[in-house]
């Protein structure tokens, strides 16, 4: 099932139950696919869907943070509910050993050695975990780390 279908499916779920947060998270969500769904003229697939949530996804935690950093935590839970209801939209995370393996044949397959060429590393990492629920900054001190 498309994901513009599931979470139609869902909207209509949460006003049957009568569940007025997740009907707001998710009215949120179908609404920045669609914006960018009309953005850029031509429908969703998989990749984009996803980046899409990704960047919803992160503004929710970045927002939790700001929240509980000016002393709001009613503000900040609901942030993370809504963080934690999208990740459920969302394919698993890969597994730390995932990621390691990831950056381990990128690093072989680039033969980089230097901390000026993360990037090249990053990239190939990053093709190596495509479908999955990838946190770039993770990975990217992860690999930091690797090559100092």
């Amino acid at each position: 099932m498309a994901l513009l279908d599931r979470l139609q499916k869902d909207i209509v779920d949460a006003m049957k139950a009568k569940d007025e947060f997740r009907l707001s998270a998710v009215r949120m969500l179908k609404a920045a696919l669609t914006k960018h769904k009309v953005d850029t003229m031509k429908d969703l697939d998989e990749n984009e869907e996803l980046k899409v949530l990704n960047t919803i996804l992160k503004q929710r935690r970045e927002a939790a943070d700001m929240f509980r950093k000016g002393g709001r935590p009613e503000l900040a839970d609901k942030e993370e509910a809504e963080g934690k209801l999208i990740e459920g939209y969302m394919p698993a995370a890969p597994t730390e050993e995932e990621i390691e393996s990831a950056i381990a044949a990128a690093i072989s397959e680039t033969g980089v050695t230097s901390l000026k060429q993360m990037g090249v590393v990053m990239k190939a990492t990053q093709a190596k975990l495509a479908g999955k629920r990838v946190d770039g900054k993770a990975v990217s001190d992860k690999v930091r780390a690797r090559l100092s």
